[in-house]
């Protein structure tokens, strides 16, 4: 996978959730062939850079680059909801700092002050359901619900039993959930993205298909946002309601038409 040249004077930010927006795992291919031939048209003609802003970890986005075929790297990654990465000349992927180093001591010590409503939580999912408690390195608190009805069931008790603290956030996509402190999502990461490129909001797109990506779809982190049409619903109506592009067409697809509503020009 070769690295382009880099955009010598950035103009726009582009932001592609990757699970159920870029990739199709039932596609064949599963991303399109003419969703990289637009991006390299943004960037020679717009001075476009793009990046991924997904839930995985850096090394399981560098395992779906390569397993779906992707001709080039992306220009930057937001992995985890949150850390923020860069290629190196070499196509290494460096952490983006202070930012990384920050997010990750200030959740250290955020995830110590919410431990008793975190167990609440926890006790309640093991009590009353069939989710599993996750704890990984980096991810003190997650889950994994066995259906979409079980999930909605324990979204109910997490905002009920978190009320008292404003500031723990998660970041649900379908049966998954993972917690964290609500100043680190993919919305406010986009803008540090943005800040180290020299722009705005106001030169942001950004694409999601769910509830993870709500931050992300945010006039305050991309003016310009859409939403593939498998988008869950929530995230249609959210989308439609901050006047957003929602698509006709699913997946890549619908990132390839979502680019060519916001640049015309293109495609």
């Amino acid at each position: 996978m070769k690295q382009l040249e880099p955009v010598r004077n950035p103009q726009i930010i582009l932001s592609f959730d990757f699970d159920g927006t870029l990739h199709d795992p039932a596609g064949s291919p599963t991303v399109s062939p003419d969703f990289f031939s637009i991006l390299k048209e943004l960037r020679e003609s717009r001075g476009a850079v793009w990046g991924i802003n997904t839930g995985r970890s850096i090394p399981h986005v560098m395992e779906g680059l390569l397993d779906n075929g992707f001709p080039f790297l992306p220009d930057w990654v937001v992995a985890r909801e949150r850390e923020i990465w860069m290629p190196n000349q070499v196509g290494r992927w460096i952490a983006h700092e202070p930012w990384n180093g920050d997010c990750a001591r200030e959740l250290e010590e955020f995830f110590v002050s919410v431990k008793s409503t975190l167990d609440a939580i926890r006790a309640e999912v093991e009590e009353h359901t069939g989710a599993t408690w996750v704890e990984v390195p980096g991810d003190p608190a997650g889950l994994v619900a066995r259906t979409e009805e079980e999930m909605a069931w324990i979204m109910s008790r997490v905002i009920h039993l978190t009320a008292d603290e404003p500031f723990l956030g998660w970041q649900r996509n379908s049966v998954w959930l993972r917690f964290g402190h609500k100043k680190y999502q993919k919305g406010s990461a986009l803008g540090e993205v943005a800040r180290h490129f020299g722009l705005t909001a106001a030169d942001c797109f950004a694409i999601g298909d769910s509830h993870n990506d709500f931050e992300m779809l945010s006039l305050q982190a991309a003016a310009r946002v859409a939403c593939p049409a498998n988008a869950v619903p929530e995230v249609r109506a959210h989308v439609k309601a901050l006047g957003g592009y929602e698509c006709e067409n699913g997946h890549s697809h619908g990132c390839v038409e979502a680019l060519g509503h916001y640049f015309p020009a293109v495609g």
